[in-house]
């Protein structure tokens, strides 16, 4: 890929990022492990190692950060299952990567198409909904710290 294009796409992400909602980061984030998980396979195929421990490193980072973004107070037991299969995912693609092993991605792969197709799902009013809680609980905290 030329550099004009590879910067034009950072370009493009960078400027996604900074008007996006928390709903559309997630996704961005999915989207992009996603494309990760693609290139090791690729990589795989091709038998770059280097490219595979790369696109390997990337997609677990963001599926970790994927793990650190969840409200565990908030989310529940919907946010213990996604715990549970980040974690699922994480081992996976370290166990995929050391075996080299393409069908363990498309597991992992498969996993993250079906949470990202429900997230891609949720009601633009249930995302408002969600925005405001989450505002409300964040003012009831500082105005407790600040009394305290």
């Amino acid at each position: 890929m030329s550099y004009g294009i590879k910067a034009y796409r950072s370009v493009g992400v960078k400027d996604d990022i900074a008007v996006a909602d928390p709903h559309r980061i997630i996704q961005l984030l999915m989207q992009g492990a996603l494309e990760n998980m693609a290139k090791a396979k690729g990589a795989m195929e091709r038998k770059d190692f280097s490219l595979k421990a790369q696109a390997f490193g990337k997609s677990i980072a963001i599926i970790s950060a994927l793990k650190g973004s969840l409200d565990m107070d908030a989310g529940g037991e919907i946010s213990q299952n996604l715990d549970a299969l980040y974690e699922f995912m994480i081992n996976h693609l370290t166990l995929a990567s050391r075996e080299v092993n393409i069908k363990k991605v498309d597991e992992v792969m498969t996993l993250l198409l079906t949470i990202k197709s429900a997230w891609d799902q949720i009601p633009v009013a249930d995302r408002e909904q969600g925005y405001k809680l989450r505002s409300e609980l964040q003012q009831n905290i500082q105005q407790v710290a600040v009394g305290a």
